[in-house]
C-alpha cells in the first residue's frame, strides 16, 4: 500500500505530540472561528454549485464564465427568497406588540404562581442579604456589554461573509487547477490514494448538501400545508423556520415547535392545538431522519448515531448555531480522511460503525 506523507507523520509522532497538535488545531478553530466557518461554508456551496458549472462547461461555456453565471443565478435566487422572507418578517414585526402582550400575560401568570409557591415555602432572608445592593444595575451593565459584544461579532461576521461570493467564485472557476495542485503536493506513489480521497470527499459533501437542501424543502412544504390547515397566521414564515430547524438532528424536533407555539399563543386558548403541533412536527422529524435522509442522501454520509451526537455537541459548543449546521459534513470529511490513512482507519471504522 502506498505510503503518504500523512502516514509518515503519524508514524513518527508520539501520542503526546499528536494531542498537542490537535489542541493547537482546535484552539485555532476557536479563535479563528469566523474565518474557518466562512471557508467551510464556501467549500460546501462550491461543491453544491459545481454540477451546474460542469454542465455549462460541457456545452463549451468557459469555466470562469459558467462559474460567474451560476453564482449570479444562485445569488438572485437567494435574494428573491430573502425578499419574500423579509416581507413576511416585517408583517410579523408589525403585529409583534399583540404577541408580546400575550407573552407578557403568560409570564406574569407564571411569576404569580412562582411567587405563591415561594410564599408557601418561604425561608427567612438573612439581614446581610437584604442590605446587598440590587442586582439590576449589574444586570444592565452586563446586558450592555453583551449587546456591544454581539454587535461587534455581527459586524466582523458580515465583513467576513462579504468575501463569501468571491471565495465561491474562485473555488468554482479554479477547481481543476486547485485539484491538480492539491494532488501534486504529495509524492507520485501516493497520488492515486489522494485522488481517491478527494473524490470521496466530493461525493460526501455534494450528496449531503444537495440531499439536505431537498429534505429541508420537503419539510418546509409539509409544515406550510399543515399550518395552513390549522389557519395559523404567517404560515409560510413559521413553516420555513420549522422546516430548517427540523434538519438539525435530535434537537431540531424541539426547535421546530417554537415558531408555531409563539404565533399560536394569541390564537389557541387550550393545550390541544399545541399538543397536535408538537406531535405532527415530531412525526415530520422522525420521517425526515429515518426515511428521507437515508433515501435521498443515501449511504454516502454513513456516520453512526453516537458519532453524530458527539459531533453536534462538540461543534455546537465550539461554533454555536453554525457548528450544528457544519457538524455532520465536517465529521463526514474527517471520516473519509481516516478511511484513507491506514493508521487512522480504526477511527474511521468507529465513526461509521
Amino acid at each position: 500500500m502506498a505510503t503518504t506523507d500523512v502516514q509518515i507523520a503519524a508514524t513518527k509522532s508520539t501520542p503526546a505530540q499528536s494531542i498537542i497538535a490537535l489542541g493547537v488545531v482546535f484552539v485555532f478553530f476557536y479563535y479563528a472561528s469566523s474565518i474557518v466557518m466562512t471557508l467551510m461554508l464556501a467549500v460546501l456551496l462550491a461543491y453544491f454549485l459545481d454540477p451546474a458549472v460542469v454542465l455549462l462547461e460541457r456545452i463549451h461555456v468557459p469555466r470562469a464564465l459558467g462559474a460567474l453565471v451560476v453564482l449570479m443565478l444562485a445569488i438572485a435566487a437567494m435574494g428573491a427568497l430573502g425578499y419574500l422572507i423579509i416581507n413576511r418578517t416585517q408583517s410579523f414585526a408589525s403585529e409583534w406588540p399583540r404577541y408580546s402582550a400575550v407573552l407578557r400575560r403568560a409570564a406574569e401568570s407564571t411569576d404569580r404562581k412562582i411567587a405563591t409557591i415561594e410564599r408557601e415555602f418561604s425561608i427567612t432572608v438573612p439581614e446581610q442579604a437584604r442590605q446587598q445592593p440590587s442586582a439590576s444595575a449589574n444586570g444592565i451593565q452586563e446586558l450592555r456589554g453583551w449587546l456591544l459584544h454581539g454587535i461587534g461579532s455581527i459586524t466582523s461576521g458580515l465583513l467576513l461573509w462579504a468575501f463569501l461570493p468571491f471565495l465561491v467564485f474562485f473555488m468554482l472557476a479554479a477547481k481543476p487547477r486547485l485539484w491538480r495542485a492539491t494532488i501534486e503536493l504529495f509524492p507520485d506513489t501516493s497520488r492515486a490514494e489522494v485522488r481517491s480521497a478527494l473524490d470521496d470527499v466530493n461525493v460526501v459533501l455534494r450528496s449531503y448538501v444537495a440531499g439536505s437542501s431537498l429534505v429541508a424543502g420537503i419539510l418546509a412544504a409539509a409544515c406550510w400545508i399543515f399550518f395552513a390547515i390549522l389557519h395559523l397566521d404567517y404560515a409560510f414564515l413559521a413553516a420555513l423556520v420549522s422546516g430548517l430547524a427540523n434538519m438539525i438532528p435530535y434537537v431540531g424536533a424541539i426547535l421546530a415547535w417554537v415558531p408555531p407555539f409563539l404565533i399560536g399563543l394569541d390564537k389557541w386558548h387550550s393545550v390541544g392545538p399545541f399538543l397536535i403541533v408538537a406531535g405532527v412536527l415530531s412525526v415530520f422529524h422522525i420521517i425526515a431522519a429515518n426515511v428521507l435522509m437515508p433515501a435521498i442522501v443515501g449511504r454516502s454520509v454513513h456516520l453512526n448515531p453516537l458519532a453524530v451526537t458527539i459531533s453536534l455537541l462538540f461543534w455546537g459548543w465550539l461554533w454555536g448555531a453554525f457548528g450544528l449546521i457544519l457538524a455532520i459534513p465536517v465529521t463526514a470529511t474527517l471520516k473519509v480522511i481516516c478511511d484513507h490513512v491506514p493508521n487512522w482507519q480504526p477511527w474511521g471504522r468507529w465513526l461509521g460503525a
